[in-house]
C-alpha cells in the first residue's frame, strides 16, 4: 500500500494519475502474473544458458599439441588498418609453422604496395590478389573461400583488417583450444577502450551478444560466430561444401556458416584476455547503426530453434521494464520491486564474472543503465530483422 506524503507533490501526482485509471482486479492480477512470468524466463535464461559462461574454465589439457596455422585476412582497400594492425599478427610468438594470408579482393589503394613491403620483412605472409569479381556471390565469402583455398595448414584463423591481437599470444591461445574432435574455436572480438558513451554502447552489446553466443555454445547449441575472431578446420569447410549453400546471401560468412556446421561436440571456445583481438569502435551513432542493421539482417536464416530461443529471450527483455513499472502502478509496488531485484542480484553476479572474463569489466558499474539500454536498443534494431541483406561486405 502507498504511503502518502501530502507535502510531497510528486507522490500526489503519482496517486491521482494511479486513481484516474481504475483496472479490474483481474487485470491488476494479470499485469502482475505477466510479470512474474517474464522475470521467470529471465531467470532461466540467466541460470540455465549465461551462467555457464560466468563459472566457466577452461579445460586442462592432459598433452598439448601446436598445429601448423594459416592466418586468413580479407581486405578491400584496407591499406591503412593494414598498415596499423598487420604487425601485430606478424610478430605473434609462436613456435610452429604459421603462416599470413591476406586476401586483396580488388583493391585500388596501396594495398598492393603494403603487402610487397611486409614480405620483405616477413616470409611467411602470402599475399593473394584478386582481379576479378564473383558474379553471383556478393559479399565477403568469395575473398574468404580463396584464402582458405590458398592456405597450406589444416587450421585457419580469421581476423579482420581492422583488428589486432590483444596479445602476442593470440595464435597460441586459439588454437589451444582444439582438442579431441573439436573442428571450430569460437574467440572474442572486443573493441578498444575509449571515453564516451557511444564507447561503452558498442562494447556493451559486443558483450551481451558474445554472453549469448558462448553461452549457448558451452550449453551444447552453438549457434554463431564473429569473423574477427574465428578459427575451424578446413575438412569442416571443405567437408560441408564451404559457402555454397548461403552464397547467395551478402553476409553470414562468420554466423550462418557456423549456425549450419556447429554441434555440441565439434565446437570450444577461448576467452582468455590474450586469444582476443581489438577493433576501432565506430565514431558516430549512425555509422554503428548501420553497421548492427547490417549483423541483423543474416539472422533470420538461423535455424528454427536459435530463432525461437533468441527472440524470446529479447522479448522477455523488452518487456521487464513496462511490465515492472505497470505492476508497481496497479498492483502492489513492494512486490513488484522484490520479484525485479531478484533478477537483478542474479543479473548482476553473472554480468560481473562474464565481464571479468572478457576484460570488459569497467562496463559493470553500469550494469542497470545498461539493461535499461537494452529495451531500447531492441526496438532500434528490430526492424533490421526484416530488411533486405546489403550487397557489399566492406
Amino acid at each position: 500500500m502507498w504511503i502518502i506524503n501530502p507535502a510531497n507533490p510528486l507522490q500526489l501526482s503519482i496517486f491521482a494519475a494511479m486513481h484516474l485509471i481504475q483496472l479490474p482486479d483481474f487485470l491488476q492480477l494479470t499485469i502482475f502474473i505477466c510479470f512474474c512470468a517474464i522475470i521467470a524466463i529471465q531467470l532461466f535464461y540467466y541460470l540455465f544458458f549465461f551462467n555457464r559462461l560466468a563459472q566457466y574454465r577452461a579445460p586442462e589439457k592432459t598433452e598439448s599439441q601446436e598445429y601448423p596455422v594459416s592466418v586468413i585476412i580479407c581486405a578491400r582497400d584496407e591499406a591503412e588498418n593494414i598498415a596499423r594492425n598487420l604487425p601485430g599478427i606478424l610478430v605473434q610468438q609462436y613456435r610452429t609453422t604459421h603462416e599470413v594470408i591476406v586476401v586483396n579482393d580488388n583493391s585500388t589503394d596501396e594495398t598492393k604496395f603494403l603487402l610487397d613491403e611486409f614480405r620483405k620483412s616477413f616470409k611467411n605472409i602470402n599475399p593473394v590478389a584478386l582481379t576479378q569479381e564473383a558474379k553471383m556471390i556478393p559479399g565477403k565469402k568469395f575473398p574468404l573461400s580463396m584464402g582458405i583455398k590458398s592456405s597450406k595448414y589444416e587450421v585457419v584463423l580469421l581476423t579482420d583488417a581492422d583488428c589486432v591481437p590483444a596479445s602476442e599470444n593470440w595464435i597460441q591461445k586459439m588454437q589451444d583450444a582444439y582438442h579431441d574432435d573439436v573442428q571450430i574455436v569460437l574467440g572474442y572480438g572486443a573493441y578498444h577502450k575509449k571515453p564516451g558513451l557511444l564507447n561503452k554502447l558498442i562494447r556493451f552489446e559486443t558483450f551481451h551478444s558474445a554472453l549469448q553466443y558462448f553461452s549457448f555454445a558451452l550449453s551444447g547449441m552453438p549457434y554463431m560466430g564473429v569473423g574477427r575472431n574465428l578459427s575451424y578446420k578446413k575438412e569442416l569447410f571443405y567437408n560441408n561444401k564451404g559457402f555454397s549453400a548461403i552464397n547467395h546471401i551478402p553476409g553470414g560468412d562468420d554466423d550462418l556458416f557456423i549456425n549450419k556446421v556447429a554441434t555440441k561436440d565439434n565446437t570450444a571456445i577461448a576467452i582468455d584476455p590474450e586469444a582476443h583481438t581489438l577493433s576501432e569502435p565506430k565514431l558516430s551513432f549512425g555509422e554503428w547503426q548501420k553497421q548492427k542493421y547490417r549483423h541483423y539482417t543474416t539472422s533470420k536464416y538461423y535455424k528454427p530453434k536459435h530463432k525461437f530461443l533468441l527472440g524470446l529471450y529479447s522479448f522477455s527483455q523488452i518487456l521487464v521494464y513496462p511490465l515492472f513499472v505497470a505492476a508497481l502502478l496497479f498492483y502492489n509496488w513492494w512486490l513488484a520491486l522484490a520479484v525485479l531485484l531478484l533478477r537483478m542480484i542474479v543479473q548482476g553476479a553473472v554480468w560481473r564474472n562474464t565481464m571479468k572474463k572478457l576484460n570488459e569489466a569497467d562496463l559493470w558499474p553500469y550494469f542497470i543503465l545498461l539493461d535499461i539500454w537494452m529495451l531500447f536498443y531492441y526496438l532500434l534494431f528490430t526492424p533490421a530483422l526484416f530488411k533486405k541483406p546489403a550487397k557489399n561486405w566492406n
